[in-house]
């Protein structure tokens, strides 16, 4: 099982020639089919229930959404309930989400392995695959604060720790001290560039 997130590392990468459940997030249906998308956005959702047909894929997204398209569904909820504000769902984004489905739609307890969660800016820019595009941030950005990202995939790991999560990163990677979790392992994206 695949997780897609759109940061820059991913961004030479066939995932066409990828065989397995792809989970993506948001614009990643503009380049390739998966079989799960992510869309926490409006403006997202908004593209993707135009082109619902044509994707054949099951698109998630927030209950204030659902009701904009008859084949959406509900965004999985979280497996645990905390006050503090990283832990709320309205805060958590589309890769997080992602992640968390695979969790649940593993069901053989395959390795879940997760591309693109780059979590860093490219210097201070945003590093996204869609940036300049609709409904993106420009290249000039300033780069998201991976803060929740980091804290909400490192609940996920911590609370699935009978499933084993594999990041495909670049060498340069910086590697979250709270991701400290014996299921997660890194690898280099040879396996996908060869």
């Amino acid at each position: 099982m695949l997780v897609i997130g759109n940061g820059e590392s991913r961004k030479n990468i066939d995932l066409d020639k990828i065989n397995t459940i792809k989970i993506g997030c948001n614009a990643v249906f503009r380049d390739w089919h998966v079989d799960h998308l992510i869309c926490c956005d409006r403006k997202m959702v908004l593209e993707a229930t135009q082109e619902l047909d044509l994707l054949k894929t099951t698109v998630y997204t927030r209950s204030e959404y659902v009701s904009m398209h008859t084949h959406l569904k509900l965004l999985p909820a979280l497996p645990y309930v905390s006050e503090q504000r990283q832990d709320q769902p309205i805060h958590w984004g589309s890769g997080p989400y992602a992640v968390l489905l695979a969790t649940q739609l593993n069901t053989l307890n395959e390795s879940i392995d997760l591309l693109g969660f780059d979590l860093y800016g490219l210097g201070e820019k945003i590093n996204n695959v869609y940036k300049d595009s609709k409904g993106y941030n420009k290249s000039h950005d300033r780069a998201v604060d991976p803060r929740y990202w980091i804290h909400q995939l490192g609940k996920i790991f911590e609370l699935n720790q009978n499933m084993k999560f594999v990041l495909y990163c670049l060498d340069s990677f910086v590697k979250p001290m709270e991701w400290n979790h014996t299921n997660l392992e890194y690898r280099s994206l040879t396996k996908f560039t060869q």
